[in-house]
């Protein structure tokens, strides 16, 4: 195991990805002599040059148009979408080229592309920079969307995504990026569609996205001192779903909060509500309880941003009212 930070276990997949296949390309804003945004790509150009890292111009749509001929010719390109809240400018070359290509042609071509992108608030980046849109993305048949919590997640879920066939996009949580965490030495892949219990219980089940698998974590902790066992499952993956995983969780326990940073409405935790529901009915003690952001747009006042996200408090105030019921 080695300690990395969020950011270098994505560098770490991509630099040996890239050094495994020389296929693996990369396309994006800033990515190459700025080293991105993030600094997940700092070094890459250096090692590979301009021809497989290349900065690219401010159009989004152009990018992965781009990126989606290179994957029909037989390069796995890797975009990197400079804020989720930007995917809105490339959803025609997504939803209308990516998820349906290989279908509209009878399987003769496949679409091995992986996007990028950051997402979520936190750091008081505005209603333009601060979005979670990964259940516009996680509608879109054909279109796998993963969201890693943990620095091993995200290099395991990247090389996953960079060596499958079909579109792949990860959404990376920007307060994630400084995180560190144990990453496996060598090659680590986590299979796509995989969820995870990382705090077994018995009480109720935390379903938790990206960085509210933390905050669950934060709670449960505080649950214990009461004396409520409070299982976490990072779910991972909203395209494929394990479902098994969830609602085997939900089985055991009887009680269900499922938590994302997104808006609640026709989002993830609709769907995983939904779903769980009609899996596991018969086992519910309680309705599922779902937590999101509220409905607005996210404010850029550091004052203000911290009171429409959830957080460790709301899991742990939502559990508190569902063990009484």
């Amino acid at each position: 195991m080695t300690r990395m930070t969020y950011s270098e276990a994505l560098n770490a997949a991509l630099r040996e990805e890239m050094r495994r296949d020389e296929s693996v390309v990369l396309l994006g804003e800033d990515i190459g002599v700025y080293g991105g945004v993030f600094s997940v790509t700092r070094g890459l150009l250096e090692e590979f040059g301009a021809e497989r890292v290349m900065d690219t111009p401010i159009s989004e749509n152009g990018i992965v148009g781009a990126a989606v001929g290179m994957a029909m010719s037989g390069l796995r390109p890797v975009v990197e979408m400079m804020y989720t809240d930007f995917m809105t400018l490339a959803l025609d070359s997504i939803a209308n080229a990516a998820s349906v290509f290989p279908f509209a042609y009878g399987g003769q071509v496949r679409v091995p592309l992986v996007i990028r992108t950051q997402g979520g608030a936190g750091v008081n980046a505005g209603p333009q920079h601060s979005k979670s849109l990964e259940a516009w993305t996680a509608h879109l048949p054909g279109v796998h969307t993963v969201m890693p919590s943990t620095p091993a997640d995200a290099k395991g879920l990247l090389t996953a995504a960079l060596r499958g066939d079909d579109p792949v996009v990860l959404v990376e949580h920007k307060l994630l990026y400084g995180t560190e965490g144990p990453v496996p030495s060598g090659e680590h892949v986590v299979p796509l569609g995989t969820a995870r219990v990382v705090r077994p219980g018995r009480d109720v089940s935390v379903l938790a996205l990206s960085r509210m698998v933390g905050e669950a974590l934060t709670a449960a902790e505080r649950l214990a001192e009461q004396g409520v066992d409070a299982e976490v499952v990072d779910v991972r993956s909203l395209r494929p779903l394990d479902l098994g995983t969830l609602t085997g969780s939900v089985r055991r326990t009887g009680r269900a909060v499922v938590v994302a940073e997104s808006w609640v409405r026709y989002g993830p935790t609709a769907e995983i509500a939904a779903a769980v529901t009609e899996s596991a009915f018969a086992e519910l003690r309680a309705p599922v309880v779902r937590l999101g952001s509220l409905g607005v747009p996210y404010p850029a006042s550091p004052a203000l941003e911290p009171r429409v996200l959830p957080d460790a408090v709301a899991i742990q105030q939502s559990v508190e009212q569902l063990i009484k019921e």
